[in-house]
């Protein structure tokens, strides 16, 4: 008998002990990565390089802002203390309309300036793309997947006000994000806002931080939820000071009672398509979706230019025409 307690106990210490093991592997995989903010210059060079491999057609629009000196870094403090970054392009012709756009996870702000050549160049908007907390040229130990990005995404809404702020017109500043930024433009939009945050446009976000990592889990390791996920969604509170399941998009867009516009592609399997539609439940009107067919994750763009530009502008163009209401269906 004595020999089975003994078993038991090994047994059930080498269980906690790979469970705990587990637990710190998956969190430091989901949420850490190699980030070098301090070497600026290879940074940027090595993030254009990836979007003109990806869109070609930016090089010559980049590198006409760029020659031009158009392209403007600006850093801030924020009040963690990190030092985040991004970059705007002011547009003449905006008066007081900018969009924030945000990036996806472990991308930068650099990748996703087609986004910004299109409010920019086809929409006449100031443009500010941040790099979010441990991305890009920004601060940071780990990523947060969009939920404490909210309150640095706000910080920049009032960054961009100031910046872009138009002597005659009102500031409208419209918030657009993908993947991740999708879910930190989601975050963002249950908060309270400055009435100048007129607008959301989220491309193919999570319900939550847990329903993405369970998914995640079963994909790429066969696991299922329990145990793992809850240790680690402990360890994380313990250290970074929030839960997997406390970082729901899905509860912040029910809070949400400013235009939003929701567009996921029908053949992603990283965010499932099937999210879109419970997060389009959820949210309170004014609201919109667009599936964007065939798209795998984050292609919707670059698979429907005309159509997705086409979308948001008419979005967008309703809102800022009426001054009441965006996207009514």
């Amino acid at each position: 008998m004595k020999k089975i307690w003994i078993s038991a106990i090994v047994v059930t210490a080498i269980f906690l002990i790979a469970i705990v093991g587990g637990s710190f592997y998956m969190l430091d995989y989901s949420l850490g990565y190699e980030h070098k903010p301090g070497d600026m210059r290879g940074n940027v060079d090595s993030a254009y390089a990836e979007l003109y491999r990806r869109v070609p057609d930016m090089r010559p629009w980049c590198d006409s802002l760029l020659r031009r000196g158009l392209i403007c870094d600006t850093f801030i403090v924020m009040p963690g203390g990190e030092r985040h970054h991004a970059i705007y392009v002011r547009n003449d012709s905006a008066h007081g309309r900018t969009a924030i756009v945000v990036h996806g996870y472990t991308d930068n702000c650099v990748k996703f300036m087609y986004l910004g050549r299109m409010y920019h160049r086809d929409f006449g908007y100031n443009i500010l793309m941040p790099d979010l907390h441990a991305h890009g040229l920004s601060e940071g130990e780990e990523i947060q997947m969009g939920w404490k990005d909210r309150f640095d995404v706000i910080r920049w809404t009032e960054v961009a006000e100031h910046l872009f702020r138009d002597s005659v017109a009102p500031s409208r500043v419209v918030v657009h994000g993908v993947s991740m930024g999708a879910a930190t433009t989601m975050c963002v939009s249950g908060e309270a806002l400055p009435d100048y945050v007129t607008a959301f446009v989220e491309d193919c976000g999570y319900t939550s931080v847990w329903n993405e990592f369970s998914g995640e889990l079963r994909a790429q390791f066969s696991l299922p939820a329990f145990p793992l996920l809850y240790t680690a969604s402990a360890l994380c509170k313990l250290k970074y000071g929030w839960t997997f399941g406390e970082a729901s998009p899905l509860n912040q867009v029910k809070k949400c009672r400013r235009p939003m516009l929701f567009i996921h592609g029908d053949a992603d399997t990283y965010v499932p398509f099937s999210m879109m539609q419970q997060l389009y439940d959820a949210k309170p009107e004014p609201k919109a979706m667009w599936v964007a067919e065939g798209s795998k994750h984050a292609d919707a763009y670059l698979d429907h230019r005309a159509e997705y530009t086409a979308t948001v502008r008419e979005c967008l163009g309703k809102y800022v025409a009426a001054e009441d209401s965006l996207c009514s269906e």
